[in-house]
């Protein structure tokens, strides 16, 4: 499945970080630590929606 929307709840160190599909169904739901964040974004397909 591919990702079209990721949810990002904004926190101090450790953010909520969620992943939907383009039919609604959840992909992935994670902990990111701030200094892995950049990374983790940069690994997802070009195109998808990201709502903070």
């Amino acid at each position: 499945m591919t990702v079209k929307t990721v949810g990002l709840d904004l926190a101090n160190d450790v953010f909520q970080v969620n992943g939907i599909s383009g039919n609604g169904r959840v992909i992935f739901n994670k902990a990111i630590k701030r200094a892995k964040l950049l990374r983790f974004f940069e690994t997802l397909p070009p195109g998808c929606v990201a709502n903070f």
